[in-house]
């Protein structure tokens, strides 16, 4: 397991934007919608690592809800891991509360499912494998 990438919830994109081009010099390698969570990401590399800009198109979506309560931010920490199906299981049985009932299709052609923040420290954690 190793970390994936960094969520960041922002409100406003072209600002987020030009600020990541100002520091890392360069424009997102991946823009996709994921209309099921009413978001657009934006993927960056950023130092061996991915920076993904959270951006809400619906103002009922999580992102939008997270940024309405929380302001912007670190939204969440996405960890690789072999086999989202069997961490969902594993984790589910070790008694941590999952967000949906299992892995779904999310942004970067990854099978994904989150662990609530109850459960870690205050840390919404992502966990991710590529689709099959």
């Amino acid at each position: 397991m190793k970390l994936e990438h960094i969520g960041i919830a922002v409100a406003n994109i072209s600002e987020a934007k030009s600020l990541l081009q100002i520091i890392f010099g360069v424009l997102p390698y991946k823009t996709e919608a994921v209309e099921s969570e009413g978001v657009i990401t934006h993927f960056y590399h950023a130092g061996g690592v991915k920076i993904e800009l959270l951006e809400a198109t619906d103002p009922s979506s999580p992102i939008a809800r997270f940024i309405e309560k929380r302001g912007q931010g670190i939204h969440h920490l996405a960890f690789s891991v072999d086999d989202a199906k069997e961490d969902f299981q594993r984790l589910t049985n070790l008694g941590l509360q999952t967000l949906g009932e299992g892995p779904k299709q999310g942004a970067d052609g990854k099978h994904i499912f989150f662990v609530h923040p109850k459960d870690t420290q205050g840390i919404l954690m992502e966990f991710c494998s590529k689709s099959d």
